[in-house]
């Protein structure tokens, strides 16, 4: 069953260990919710990943949250890398990733000197985040 309107906050170290945290909370809180957790567990991955990776200050946390209403799943991610915007390459896999499983993504500024970057998944019947795929 899905709520009709919860959100989660978490504020992490931004280190391979605060990304895998991050992570395994979301997901549990997505399994807490009664919710699928296979895609958006990736796209979870793939943006804390980035956040560490290529928006990490020294010293300073990344944030996630994830937003379900009775249509959607918001996935945000907010490090404080605000003049490095995320692009698509094709020497990385994180957002090719990203765009292929989320429905609608995208980056915003945040609170100086932040940036939001978001993804959004639809929960009606058939959409993706409710693929479960098989080998």
């Amino acid at each position: 069953m899905i709520p009709q309107l919860v959100d989660f906050h978490v504020q992490l170290s931004a280190t391979p260990r605060g990304a895998r945290l991050g992570r395994m909370l979301a997901i549990e809180q997505l399994r807490s919710w009664g919710m699928p957790f296979e895609v958006p567990g990736q796209i979870i991955a793939e943006l804390s990943s980035n956040a560490i990776t290529h928006g990490r200050v020294p010293g300073r946390d990344f944030k996630m949250s994830l937003t379900v209403t009775p249509e959607t799943l918001l996935i945000e991610v907010t490090d404080t890398r605000g003049d490095r915007l995320p692009e698509i390459r094709d020497t990385g896999r994180g957002l090719v990733l990203v765009e292929a499983l989320a429905d609608r993504w995208g980056v915003r500024e945040g609170p100086v000197p932040s940036k939001v970057v978001w993804a959004e998944l639809s929960l009606t019947a058939g959409s993706r985040a409710f693929v479960i795929r098989r080998p």
